[in-house]
């Protein structure tokens, strides 16, 4: 993506899409790390509001995982939920045909979305997944962790979201202030 969202970023503040389902969508992917495609295959019953965990069925690696449901996701999708009249079954069904959405259903609403709340550059539903990678390493999550959470085989496939900002530089105490009792007169 390239374009992490800021830290201050949240779906209903700078994604503002009218529609409950897309906040929900968005709110999902950048909270967990999930993938479009992983988001858009997501039943009722792969939210575990005991555990605070999405159960991620259809992935990219053909292997489930488990990764992380906050609180505030949880609570729109609560609201989804209940405007939706308590389905069961696809998360987020095609209201047409109530089947899965398509990838590029979802990337359609994310550009309008884009442009309704006037950033000033292109962001897609990936940059959420990005974003999440990036803010997690900010606030010091172990680099293995961060690639269970996206679903990556591969440590590699992890370095490319993980970018360092120059906010984390500037937090950086240099090793020659650090050195006590050093007399440097």
């Amino acid at each position: 993506c390239g374009i992490p969202i800021p830290k201050d970023w949240s779906p209903l503040e700078i994604m503002k899409a009218d529609y409950i389902k897309y906040r929900a969508m968005f709110a999902t992917m950048y909270s967990s790390g999930m993938r479009v495609s992983e988001v858009i295959h997501l039943h009722y019953d792969d939210i575990s509001r005991s555990n605070m965990q999405i159960h991620v069925r259809d992935t990219k690696n053909r292997m489930d995982r488990y990764t992380i449901l906050s609180k505030r996701c949880l609570d729109i999708l609560t609201q989804y939920w209940f405007e939706k009249g308590r389905p069961r079954g696809i998360l987020f069904p095609n209201k047409f045909t109530g089947n899965y959405l398509t990838v590029s259903t979802l990337e359609q609403v994310m550009r309008r979305a884009v442009s309704d709340a006037e950033l000033p550059k292109k962001a897609t539903p990936h940059c959420l997944r990005h974003s999440f990678a990036t803010h997690l390493m900010e606030q010091g999550v172990e680099r293995q962790n961060i690639q269970a959470l996206l679903g990556h085989r591969d440590p590699k496939s992890t370095e490319v979201y993980l970018h360092v900002s120059n906010k984390s530089l500037m937090g950086i105490q240099s090793p020659f202030d650090r050195k006590e009792g050093a007399d440097y007169e």
